[in-house]
């Protein structure tokens, strides 16, 4: 079972200013909620406005609606983050799909292909590219981007652009974090392994096999909680992690480091 702090005691982003993309659910959410208790001003993005707003009501910070693959949208984001704050010292460019039509190579469409590299890897090209001049400005900053464990590992249960956005971000990701170190700023991809979210659960309420055939990779036997992700972002986020940079961050629960996982 997931160990779950009664008290987070860390205060390691006071006074920093943390963009969330994806915001109103899953590891947005719970990210949100871990930044917000760790000092951070936190700007709640996310395209449902109702669930945006509630994110960022609960942790008392900023709601901005955005759709992650329009240029205009994502940078009146970090501009609204910059003008409310002072400062944008932390991007966690997360939000992403995974929809059903998004199969094997032989089934997937073209649209739907499409569809998904442009909120998965367009989007995270955008938000970078919007955040970066911020963090120039200033010295410093963290871009931490949503990648998956899938972007160093193949699947036969197959989401082709899924997989390949991740791989995408990934190498995006460890570009900027090389090109852009000089200047104080790291970036980061974090894959996590199946998280128990709501994206993950209507996927796999519709293939229970699909879920199953995953469920027996995982060493640990489970799929992780947002909470556990949320701790690595905002270990990532922090000074703790000020060596750390343009790497695949796996926190995947030994998926990635197994051949044949515990009876």
């Amino acid at each position: 079972m997931p160990v779950e702090p009664t008290e987070i005691i860390c205060r390691r982003l006071v006074g920093r200013t943390a963009v969330i993309t994806g915001a109103g659910s899953g590891i947005g959410l719970a990210t949100a909620r871990r930044l917000a208790s760790e000092g951070a001003h936190v700007v709640c993005a996310d395209i449902d406005e109702t669930a945006g707003k509630a994110a960022a009501e609960e942790v008392a910070g900023l709601f901005v609606k955005v759709d992650v693959t329009d240029k205009d949208d994502v940078d009146a984001l970090f501009r609204t983050a910059f003008d409310t704050y002072g400062s944008v010292d932390i991007a966690f460019n997360n939000a992403g799909i995974s929809p059903p039509e998004d199969d094997s190579i032989l089934t997937t469409g073209l649209d739907a292909w499409r569809r998904v590299q442009d909120v998965n890897l367009t989007s995270v090209y955008l938000c970078c590219k919007a955040a970066l001049p911020y963090m120039q400005r200033q010295g410093r900053g963290s871009i931490i981007n949503t990648a998956s464990f899938v972007a160093i590992m193949g699947a036969a249960t197959s989401q082709i652009s899924y997989t390949a956005s991740k791989g995408g971000v990934l190498a995006m990701s460890r570009e900027l974090g090389v090109q852009f170190a000089r200047e104080g700023i790291r970036v980061n991809a974090l894959c996590p392994g199946p998280v128990n979210t709501p994206l993950l659960q209507e996927l796999f309420a519709k293939d229970p096999e699909r879920a199953a055939r995953r469920l027996v990779h995982i060493p640990l036997g489970r799929f992780a909680e947002p909470t556990e992700i949320a701790a690595a972002v905002a270990f990532l986020a922090s000074d703790d992690s000020s060596f750390i940079n343009a790497t695949d961050f796996l926190v995947d629960g030994g998926i990635s480091g197994a051949y044949v996982t515990p009876l």
